[in-house]
């Protein structure tokens, strides 16, 4: 690890690995869990573990394009697996699963961004290029539009407030009552903590040099 680049690259890639076998242990041992919370685990379990790997030379032997569509059709999953029941409460249901939605989303766009380098590269951060140059440089040189760093930045700001949402909704309520939202966090502190640091993680590595 030779630069500060690399130091938050090892600790994301920890993160990521924890991540990885928390959703995986549950996904398979969770006691109770249906099909569709099964599906769920295992697809955030494989999402960390791309993760984890995408830093370093392990991840660059990802191909890109299956990346982008496995996780393509992994956002959709979350979404679409909640409208299976037609209820009053469809949106909210839709709603909660947003956040597993955005994160997804955000693994298959990363190959497509680091493409047309819509964050400054890991060799010109190193060589002490400034991270505007270079990302200029690399739009002149391939014609990446600038419409690829605003879906970045989107991303990522989503992810911000997803992981917001999930780390403080376990926390207890100023309420005399806690409302059922937080009477649901409570019953799986662990799990929201795990996603609100995977969004976390995830806004980091839109925004990092790979």
């Amino acid at each position: 690890m030779d630069t500060p680049v690399d130091v938050v690259h090892f600790m994301l890639t920890v993160l990521f690995v924890l991540a990885a076998v928390h959703a995986l242990w549950h996904g398979v041992r969770a006691p109770g869990a249906g099909r569709r919370d099964r599906v769920d685990h295992l697809l955030h379990a494989a999402m960390s573990a791309a993760m984890a790997a995408m830093p370093w030379s392990l991840g660059q032997s990802l191909p890109g394009r299956t990346t982008t569509v496995l996780f393509t059709l992994a956002a959709l999953w979350f979404p679409l697996t909640a409208l299976r029941r037609h209820t009053a409460n469809a949106v909210t249901r839709i709603a909660g699963r947003l956040p597993s939605a955005a994160g997804m989303a955000a693994m298959a766009w990363m190959p497509l961004a680091h493409h047309g380098r819509a964050v400054p590269s890991h060799e010109a951060l190193a060589a002490g290029v400034p991270a505007a140059h270079d990302t200029a440089a690399h739009g002149h040189a391939t014609g990446a539009p600038v419409s690829a760093a605003w879906v970045t930045g989107l991303l990522a700001a989503c992810l911000l407030a997803c992981a917001m949402w999930s780390l403080t909704r376990p926390m207890p309520s100023l309420r005399p009552v806690p409302d059922a939202a937080h009477r649901a966090a409570a019953t799986d502190p662990y799990g929201h903590v795990r996603d609100g640091a995977m969004a976390l993680g995830t806004a980091l590595m839109l925004l990092m040099p790979h």
